[in-house]
């Protein structure tokens, strides 16, 4: 995830700049909920989580990221931020005598490809690092550094065979990864195992949690919290989550008074602390786009939205 897509309106940006150096403090603040996660974990035959060390409030306990495969080349899905050395330390202890054959990425966020770098000088080569091509014309990124792949291209290492499952909404280029050994996902940004995400284009997010859902995936191993061991379960509550924040956001406009984004932020998401408000507000704006589009709520002024009568 990221703060980087920032909104015009002055009061926005000014918003999400203080919950930017909020998260900071977060870092430092042992008064986080969230359930615990080891720096090292071997979740199952083919799969190993190396945590990011990068808490935070868009974080959650850090960037998961996985090595996949039963031999001796492992191919590495996200690689956290850059210059964290103790993950870099736990990525080296997690491979012990083996190599990484490539590098997926789940989307462009600095917090899953910030560490390439950091890997590759591990690993003492320029190992491959794959991903869906952005269609964003607002972000520009370096095509020098990744090779670009498609909906449906599979990677192969011994005992493991990974699809990419195209899933924009959170970002426009993120993938989720099928693993289809265990029909297991790794679902990046799209799925987080604890709360919920923040996403750039809502219609094209609920599609992606569609797919998801169809694929009836046996587990999902999310880019950030716990594994989900009921993943169907979770992504129809995703999405029913958001029809009921829907439902909210008119519940909140239905007097006929014109209200501006984070007056609904602050009447919907009540008990958020205010690092996560930006994130908020983020959803709120994508929810209210949708409803313009559905004619249901207009935008009288600049962030200023009324429901149409």
């Amino acid at each position: 995830m990221t703060l980087m897509s920032l909104w015009r309106n002055p009061t926005d940006y000014l918003l999400s700049t203080i919950a930017y150096f909020g998260s900071k403090v977060f870092k430092m603040s042992s008064g986080s909920n969230l359930s615990h996660i080891e720096p090292i974990s071997q979740l199952s035959p083919l799969v190993t989580r190396v945590l990011g060390q990068n808490p935070g409030p868009y974080t959650l306990q850090g960037t998961n990221t996985y090595l996949v495969g039963s031999g001796k080349n492992k191919i590495l899905i996200d690689t956290g931020e850059p210059n964290i050395t103790k993950y870099t330390e736990n990525l080296k202890l997690a491979l012990c005598e083996n190599s990484i054959q490539c590098i997926i990425a789940t989307h462009y966020h600095h917090d899953h490809v910030g560490g390439i770098p950091d890997v590759r000088k591990l690993v003492h080569t320029d190992i491959p690092v794959y991903k869906i091509r952005i269609g964003d014309e607002d972000h520009k990124e370096d095509t020098s550094l990744y090779h670009y792949v498609e909906d449906g291209h599979e990677f192969s290492t011994e005992g493991a065979t990974l699809k990419i499952v195209y899933t924009p909404g959170h970002t426009t280029d993120h993938a989720a990864i099928l693993l289809k050994e265990e029909h297991a996902i790794f679902s990046g940004d799209c799925i987080l195992g604890e709360g919920t995400t923040i996403f750039s284009c809502l219609h094209t997010y609920m599609k992606s949690l569609s797919r998801l859902l169809e694929l009836r995936p046996s587990k999902i191993y999310p880019g950030h919290g716990p594994v989900i061991e009921k993943p169907n379960e979770k992504i129809e509550d995703y999405i029913k989550h958001r029809n009921q924040r829907e439902a909210q956001i008119l519940e909140v406009l239905s007097d006929g008074n014109p209200i501006t984004g984070m007056d609904i932020v602050n009447r919907v998401y009540q008990d958020i602390p205010f690092s996560v408000k930006f994130g908020a507000l983020m959803n709120v704006k994508q929810h209210l786009k949708k409803l313009e589009k559905d004619k249901k709520v207009q935008e009288v002024e600049t962030d200023l939205y009324q429901i149409v009568s």
